[in-house]
């Protein structure tokens, strides 16, 4: 059986797939990837390379699925399949950049859990801001990261490059999931993506925002297991 390596988005943890390793586990070794080592999306891919198994199915969400694209760039032999969650393959723009500056500055002055509080709820489909169990997961995965890797990661993504020069590059079966109402990396940014990977597939998650593994997670679950089964 093929392991499988997923990646966490921007101040999120293992806790981001708990319930989608449970479902991946009868089908292999599920490993979910550090992203705490390295000041640049590249850096990140090489660490997670260094540790991750000779050959292995790779899955991320948002700023997992930047630094996926980035292994694949670096060592797309090593890649048997990808799945790319609520992510984009375009850089940011500029201000995208300055609000993540604001962001980092406000996390340098001690406001991380604030900055949690205050961004989380907007990140969810309109019917899921008020699920204080959903905020609470995402606040405490950030309060695990730290301030320190909060600004590492936020910095590192400002930086990143524009992935749509490769995507048709990919040669390796790839799902490409979003939710329908991701207000962050939206369902164009996906399909912009699985046009341009040949073969790829796109699943569209209804009542689901920019964290579709914790708003939906059977659903999620369900995809992520039909694309390792394939």
């Amino acid at each position: 059986m093929t392991p499988t390596v997923l990646i966490p988005g921007l101040a999120c943890t293992a806790e981001m797939f708990a319930r989608q390793t449970v479902a991946l586990w009868p089908h292999g070794p599920v490993t979910v990837a550090s992203t705490l080592e390295g000041d640049s999306i590249a850096a990140m891919a090489a660490a997670i390379l260094r540790d991750a198994p000779a050959r292995f199915a790779l899955g991320g969400i948002s700023m997992g699925g930047y630094i996926a694209l980035e292994i694949l760039r670096q060592a797309p032999e090593r890649v048997s399949k990808l799945a790319l969650l609520d992510t984009s393959a375009r850089a940011d723009t500029p201000e995208q950049i300055e609000a993540r500056r604001l962001l980092i500055e406000r996390v340098g002055n001690g406001e991380l859990e604030a900055v949690l509080a205050q961004v989380t709820p907007n990140l969810l489909h309109p019917a899921h801001r008020d699920r204080q169990d959903l905020i609470d997961i995402q606040i405490r995965m950030g309060r695990d990261v730290g301030p320190d890797g909060f600004i590492r990661q936020e910095a590192a993504i400002t930086k990143r490059i524009d992935s749509r020069p490769h995507l048709a590059d990919i040669k390796v079966p790839t799902l490409v999931l979003v939710g329908d109402r991701d207000p962050l990396t939206p369902p164009d940014r996906a399909k912009e993506i699985a046009e341009a990977v040949p073969g790829a597939r796109l699943v569209v998650i209804p009542d689901c925002g920019h964290a579709s593994t914790l708003e939906q997670p059977e659903a999620v679950s369900a995809a992520l297991v039909e694309w390792l089964s394939a």
